[in-house]
């Protein structure tokens, strides 16, 4: 039998995928902004599942389950891709807290300062990931670039989708 390693710390290699780590940090800096917004979202559009009311209840309990449904797998996207940049992902309500963009709903709204929220949440997710792109391009990062052009599509639709419902 070979020589037990235990107690030996295994040696981490670095992450060398022709991104510098300047850039690196930078991008999962953005990205964890990202995260926070993302989860934030996520957090609001379930809470606005819950508790919309009146005679739009049906369309729009369905509707924010589907989007916060969508952001859940988002959040992951973005996490798994801060990981595979080298750094540590924020996971905890303390770090959103002081990463995202997106103000909290004070009480219950009424269905329409629901939609009217989740527009202006969608619509602050695309800035957040559009802010990223100078850094993204500039380092070659495709695979992050494709991932922030996903998430914009999929938040443009959604704010478009939701912004259609305020019309009259």
């Amino acid at each position: 039998m070979g020589k037990k390693s235990e107690g030996k710390k295994a040696a981490t290699l670095p992450v060398d995928i022709g991104i510098s780590n300047d850039d690196r940090q930078a991008i999962a800096d953005g990205l964890s902004r990202l995260l926070a917004d993302t989860y934030t979202l996520y957090l609001k559009t379930h809470n606005f599942h819950w508790n919309v009311t009146g005679p739009m209840f049906q369309t729009l309990h369905l509707l924010f389950e589907t989007q916060y449904n969508e952001l859940a797998l988002a959040v992951d996207l973005i996490a798994e891709r801060i990981r595979a940049l080298g750094f540590p992902a924020p996971g905890s309500y303390s770090a959103y807290a002081k990463l995202t963009s997106i103000e909290e709903a004070d009480g219950i709204p009424s269905a329409t300062e629901m939609i009217q929220q989740l527009v202006i949440g969608q619509e602050t997710v695309v800035r957040t990931a559009r802010a990223l792109f100078p850094i993204v391009d500039a380092a070659s990062d495709e695979p992050t670039a494709d991932l922030l052009t996903q998430r914009m599509q999929i938040h443009e639709k959604n704010a478009w989708m939701l912004r259609s419902l305020l019309e009259s």
